[in-house]
């Protein structure tokens, strides 16, 4: 497949890399540990021949400060951070990646924000050249996996535990520009989250309308748009959330330089009453309904999907700049490039058309394992990105 990317007005091709550290249970799983980044010598070389801008790398907390007060040890990273601003690729800094904090903290730990915010000061300290930071990747679908189903540390599944981990998140995020400003005053915040939508039949329209306001969660509340107006006040407050909590992002409010969205193929969900028409495990429940929970794509429904109209959606709601931070799809390899030239020319339109777009990300460089199952399963299978490791070199 021969592919030129040329047009009028640049959209920029970054890379990312899988670097998951999730904890089921005392269990931690490291995604790069999997790919054997930290092992192979050359992967950061190979790079620049992707003509990529920008690279996700993570300094991730569970990995460089996993005892609490001892002093961190960065082994190969400066290295690695100062050879990519020498390949003239801009490291954008990950702190926390779907995970809940080392052992000493978890997400509904009252001081996890604080916490937090020290390591980030840290690495601000040591890495004073670094200029882009997304502090905590998708902190609405950690609090939603690890609070409200369950799947990942500390295995909650209610409201309240659901909702105090996505504040605390975005506490620590708050937080955490705070103290990364002081040292680098230029610092951006690239804030990514899922770039969903839901779609059901009208019996089930009250739900998907309830997840189509909650999906905006981390950018209204770092922006300090969750006010008393907001619709979701006050299902917040009467969950058990102090308003002080609230008050926090009304007072230190800290909106995204550029809007990072994560999109799929399952991004776009459909829910429909019938549940005898799927397999048991796309079942759901609320406090009223069991619900069939399934990707739109796989559902015939007259309504507009996809990339380009999710993308629409988000700008003409926060007139902010937007960069695709996450575009994959678990296929062959030429399946893979249709589905990123494909995404890159919608977001080409939308710039032409007036759409700040920034970027698009090819996610993930070296691949994903578990992912099929959530990160959940002993049996970690392996997807190929943009390069393939299987046979424990690039290729």
């Amino acid at each position: 497949m021969n592919i030129k990317m040329n047009v009028k007005n640049n959209v920029e091709v970054w890379g990312g890399m899988e670097c998951t550290i999730n904890r089921i249970g005392n269990t931690y799983v490291d995604q790069l540990e999997l790919a054997g980044h930290y092992t192979r010598k050359n992967d950061l070389e190979l790079l620049p021949s992707l003509g990529i801008r920008a690279l996700r790398y993570p300094i991730l907390w569970e990995k460089y400060q996993p005892v609490k007060n001892e002093e961190i040890d960065f082994g190969s990273l400066p290295a690695n951070l100062l050879k990519l601003k020498q390949q003239n690729i801009e490291p954008i800094a990950g702190l926390l990646h779907h995970g809940s904090g080392p052992a000493f903290t978890n997400l509904l730990d009252d001081n996890f924000p604080f916490m937090f915010a020290e390591f980030a000061a840290k690495v601000a300290r040591r890495f004073t050249f670094v200029e882009y930071f997304t502090p905590i990747n998708e902190p609405l679908t950690t609090a939603r996996f690890s609070g409200l189903y369950g799947h990942w540390y500390p295995h909650h599944c209610n409201e309240f535990s659901f909702l105090k981990m996505l504040l605390n998140q975005l506490k620590g995020v708050v937080l955490a520009m705070h103290e990364i400003r002081k040292i680098i005053p230029a610092a951006k915040l690239i804030q990514t989250e899922d770039l969903a939508k839901v779609f059901s039949t009208p019996v089930m329209k009250y739900q998907a309308d309830f997840e189509n306001i909650r999906r905006w969660l981390t950018f209204d509340i770092l922006s300090g748009h969750l006010t008393i107006e907001h619709p979701f006040w006050k299902y917040i407050i009467d969950t058990g959330i102090p308003v002080s909590m609230l008050d926090f992002f009304q007072k230190n409010p800290c909106t995204p330089d550029i809007l990072g969205v994560n999109y799929y193929i399952t991004s776009e969900r459909y829910l429909e009453e019938n549940v005898k028409k799927y397999p048991f495990e796309m079942k759901d429940r609320n406090n009223f309904d069991l619900y069939d929970d399934t990707e739109a794509v796989r559902v015939e429904i007259n309504k507009k999907t996809g990339l380009k109209e999710r993308l629409k959606e988000i700008w003409f709601k926060y007139r902010l700049p937007i960069a695709v931070t996450e575009i994959h799809i678990n296929c062959h390899r030429e399946e893979q490039m249709r589905w990123f030239y494909e995404a890159w020319k919608d977001c080409v339109d939308l710039r032409n058309n007036g759409v700040d777009i920034r970027a698009i990300t090819a996610w993930s460089l070296f691949g994903s394992f578990g992912w099929d199952r959530l990160l959940t399963g002993e049996q970690f299978k392996y997807e190929t990105g943009v390069f393939d490791i299987s046979s424990g070199k690039l290729r």
